[in-house]
């Protein structure tokens, strides 16, 4: 069976300024620690003998499963790293190297400890750009070529795995993680079909977000009720709306689901 990648892109204990990068986009795909828990619990639950993997593989035909994280938000060592090793369990910390050391992101030292502990360290670009398939093709490379070096000066090994930022994934964005020497690009596709470009795998994820019931990782395991399947249609939906509305795209995507989950604390108030 493919490899099924699980994304979690940060938590918080109080609030969602704490790790990684702040604002609304960002705070709306944050999971609070009791939430993150939960799903763990939920997961650990459902996996039946299905392993959770240390490193990306190719062709397998054993079960597995990656636990993803991007932006590099300091919640991965201060939370994910131990509640994961707990169960015995290695998860793959991408990390936008712009910001190593900046308040609420990972230091240098936190990113030679988690892979001293064996989590996988990879890049999510230097900077992060909001729509990187808008980028140069002299941009993209200096994203992928510099983030690499920085992660390899400090960690002494190769790094060789990435994930790509903002979604938006192209031929040219393929093309130039292949290109920078990468061997492995998590995308935001919900898919666990596996793709090759040159010498770089293309391999989906699907995002675990805070509106999702407690059982989504688990169901997406399983494909329980087909969830694999609505999440893909779901975002093939939303491909087809995001070239049309651009940069705007994601502050309309923020309002919205401010707005929506402002009707549900509405209607959960009046049930009280």
């Amino acid at each position: 069976m493919p490899l099924i990648s699980l994304l979690c892109h940060d938590v918080y204990r109080h609030d969602p300024s704490e790790s990684g990068f702040a604002g609304a986009i960002a705070d709306r795909y944050k999971l609070s620690v009791p939430a993150f828990d939960a799903m763990l619990e939920t997961l650990a639950g459902g996996l039946d003998g299905i392993a959770v993997a240390t490193a990306p593989m190719r062709d397998t035909q054993d079960d597995a499963v990656a636990l993803t994280a991007d932006d590099g938000g300091v919640a991965y060592h201060a939370v994910i790293a131990d509640r994961l090793e707990a169960r015995g369990w290695r998860g793959h910390c991408f990390m936008s190297t712009g910001m190593i050391g900046w308040p609420g992101f990972l230091t240098a030292e936190h990113l030679r400890d988690l892979d001293r502990r064996g989590h996988v360290i990879g890049t999510h670009s230097v900077s992060h750009p909001t729509r990187f398939s808008a980028c140069s093709r002299a941009e993209m490379a200096a994203e992928w070529v510099d983030s690499r070096k920085a992660l390899e000066d400090l960690l002494g090994h190769a790094v060789t795995i990435g994930s790509l930022p903002g979604g938006y994934l192209s031929r040219a964005v393929a093309r130039s993680a292949n290109e920078a020497g990468l061997e492995w690009l998590f995308t935001s596709e919900p898919e666990t079909r596996l793709r090759q470009v040159g010498g770089c795998t293309l391999g989906g994820r699907f995002t675990i977000r805070p509106d999702h019931p407690v059982e989504f990782a688990r169901d997406i395991v399983a494909d329980r009720a087909s969830a694999r399947r609505r999440e893909w249609v779901q975002w093939h939906l939303k491909k087809i709306v995001k070239p049309v509305l651009g940069p705007a795209y994601p502050a309309i995507g923020a309002w919205l689901r401010g707005r929506q989950d402002a009707s549900i604390a509405l209607r959960q108030g009046g049930s009280e």
